[in-house]
């Protein structure tokens, strides 16, 4: 949640980065009606708050002096101003109550350093990694690649199911356990601490992180249950620290897990019908971190790397983009998205968005850590490392050979 103290005292200049991010003014103007709605609460709840103060003291007085009447005088007074606090407090609550409603579904705060955009054709290009391949044959893509090589039954995923679901079999199955013990082994190396978290988490779970109330008809409810399947590992590990205060945070808390991934993908209609690059259920390895706002900057680069590291070790080819402000995540206040070649679409596809949220999740989920005996909030930042269907995608289509087979990165040999 953004801060709405800054939000209500630089009103304009806040209102016009949210903008950015294609925010719906009328919200904006809406929670600046409770402002102006508060003020004038808050300052009569001051104003009698001090008046029965000194009403207070002066009963004080009168019964030191044994002036027992006036001080009960004064008692019937001071009472009637407490009923007027109690009244107006409980307005000011209900006041609270729905600005905090409202508060929930604005997004973060863009970074000065985001390009200014309205949708992905506006990203920035930071830099390309890796040599394109090249074929002296037609190449296929990784659907029909997939089923000649009996590693993709569509058919029976939309059975079993419905559409956006698919069943791996035979070395498709092996390689996807193998980039998650790879991914996983590869994090560990680099400071991550592997963690193992439910599929399944509560309201306040994904109301901490962002994704309720705003993204509800993303998510996968389960009825009659204060339970929703996870878009993402993202959602329980930041969520660890929820409503507690961290002793020392003086090295970040860096985490790394595999889950799978369950979305509606509600926004998607029409895109990504064919093949794997788009499912309800997907298999990820995520990144997390929690930190002190001086160093997360610092980590966010350390997560970027890591990131592309990892695909550099499988030798896919990639570019890492800037987001733009329109384009941004709902809790990110800067993202870098690592695209990854695809040979049959001839373009780079997102295989991992690694954002900074800075303390956007930690104000929702109160996460706070004790700086010099004061509490304040941390950082988090998130990251995939990577989707794995996607990965698999990558090997098939880049690796593949004239005869329909797929060459495996050595990396991921001793893991066959």
């Amino acid at each position: 949640m953004i801060d709405l103290k800054l939000l209500e005292n630089d009103f304009e200049n806040i209102k016009a980065k949210l903008l950015l991010k294609k925010v719906d003014e009328k919200l904006l103007e809406e929670v600046k009606e409770f402002f102006e709605l508060q003020r004038p609460l808050k300052k009569e709840i001051e104003e009698l708050q001090a008046k029965r103060n000194s009403l207070s003291k002066e009963i004080g007085q009168f019964m030191r002096n044994k002036e027992i009447e006036k001080a009960n005088e004064i008692k019937k007074e001071v009472e009637k101003i407490k009923e007027k606090i109690s009244a107006l407090e409980e307005q000011l609550n209900k006041l609270n109550e729905n600005l905090y409603s409202k508060a929930l579904t604005i997004p973060n705060i863009p970074d000065e350093d985001v390009p200014v955009g309205d949708d992905e054709e506006d990203n920035v290009e930071i830099k390309k990694i890796g040599e394109i391949p090249t074929f002296d044959f037609e190449i296929k893509p990784h659907d029909e690649l997939g089923v000649n090589l009996d590693w993709l039954d569509f058919e029976r995923g939309v059975k079993l199911a419905k559409s956006r679901f698919v069943v791996m079999k035979n070395e498709a199955a092996r390689l996807e356990r193998a980039l998650i013990n790879y991914m996983l082994d590869f994090n560990r190396s680099r400071g991550f601490e592997e963690v193992c978290v439910p599929f399944m988490v509560n309201k306040e779970t994904m109301t901490g992180t962002g994704q309720l109330p705003k993204f509800e008809e993303d998510l996968f409810k389960i009825e009659d249950e204060d339970l929703y399947l996870i878009p993402t590992a993202e959602v329980p590990l930041t969520n660890l620290f929820r409503d507690e205060i961290i002793k020392n945070l003086e090295n970040p808390i860096k985490m790394t897990a595999y889950t799978p991934c369950f979305r509606k993908e509600a926004g998607s209609y029409g895109r990504d019908t064919k093949g794997i690059i788009r499912q309800h259920q997907f298999d990820k390895v995520e990144l997390v971190c929690i930190t002190r706002p001086e160093d997360s900057d610092k980590v966010f680069d350390e997560m970027v790397e890591c990131a592309s590291d990892l695909l550099t070790s499988l030798n896919l080819p990639h570019r890492l983009v800037n987001l733009c402000s329109g384009d941004l995540g709902f809790s990110a206040a800067k993202t870098i998205d690592l695209e990854v070649f695809i040979p049959s679409q001839n373009k780079y596809r997102e295989i991992s968005s690694v954002s900074n949220v800075r303390d956007f999740q930690a104000r929702r989920a109160k996460i706070r850590y004790k700086d010099n005996k004061k509490n304040r909030l941390a950082h988090t930042l998130n990251g995939s490392s990577l989707a794995v269907g996607r990965t698999l995608v990558a090997i098939m289509e880049n690796f593949q050979k004239a005869d329909g087979s797929i060459e495996i990165p050595e990396v991921l040999h001793k893991y066959l």
